[in-house]
């Protein structure tokens, strides 16, 4: 192995299963940023948070090929630490969520045009050298917050509330699935779209849950979501661990 490559399987193959554990994290980021925050300082908690997410991150950087456990710990950090950060902007900094989602959308272009202008791709099934896999969780996070503002700005801004939304991104979510399918855009031009989509449709998918009906929810708290969520993902989870290591599945190839 050359100096700087790493084995074309970082990340996981594109499956039924993948899109349900990618939804998983987006829901689950929501209701625990939102509870961690509710409870404790929130100054602190944000700071812990980015420790332990910079923690699993690197884990997923050394790894060798794509590991289950490591590559979805940190896309779960990213739901939760990356909710935190764009909430603040919003609750610290008083910016308005339509100026926070032209700013990263305008960020994310950015990370898509210099990402293709150094790697000349920007396909994961070509994850295979360092810097690449550094313009993927760019990217990643990029998407989480670009979704969170995205999310916020129909639920609040356009006051189409949480239930609205959600049925809004489920539609948009899918649609990039179909007009692939179609043979109307391009695989990677389809996946990142989703990608990027999966973010507001599993938050609104919490807040619609776990919000008090005042807010526009119904009625369960932001803990129970979590905690909830957090069963079904680490199920799903460890279901899907024991099956790709029993068949010794390391993402693509």
């Amino acid at each position: 192995m050359t100096r700087g490559r790493l084995t074309p399987s970082k990340v996981p193959a594109i499956t039924l299963t993948f899109w349900v554990l990618k939804l998983l994290t987006t829901a689950l980021g929501e209701s625990t940023s939102d509870t961690l925050v509710n409870h404790f300082a929130p100054i602190p908690v944000v700071l812990v948070t980015g420790v332990i997410f910079l923690v699993v991150l690197a884990w997923q950087f050394t790894r060798p090929r794509y590991d289950t456990l490591a590559y979805w710990g940190a896309v779960v950090l990213v739901g939760i630490f990356g909710t935190m950060v764009a909430d603040s902007i919003h609750v610290a900094l008083h910016v308005p969520y339509l100026a926070s989602s032209i700013a990263f959308a305008v960020a994310l272009g950015v990370l898509f045009a210099t990402w293709y202008r150094v790697e000349g791709t920007l396909s994961i099934h070509d994850i295979t050298s360092s810097s690449r896999e550094a313009f993927y969780w760019a990217t990643v996070c990029a998407t989480f917050a670009l979704g969170t503002a995205l999310g916020d700005l129909t639920a609040f801004t356009f006051h189409l509330g949480f239930l609205t939304s959600t049925v809004l991104f489920g539609v948009l979510f899918a649609l990039p699935g179909l007009a692939f399918a179609a043979r109307r855009i391009g695989a990677i031009s389809s996946f990142w779209a989703s990608y990027v989509l999966t973010r507001p449709l599993g938050a609104s998918v919490a807040d619609w849950i776990g919000k008090p009906h005042s807010a526009g929810g119904m009625g369960f708290t932001a803990f129970h979501m979590a905690l909830v969520l957090a069963v079904v993902f680490l199920t799903t989870l460890l279901l899907t661990w024991r099956r790709e290591r029993a068949r010794g599945s390391v993402g693509w190839r």
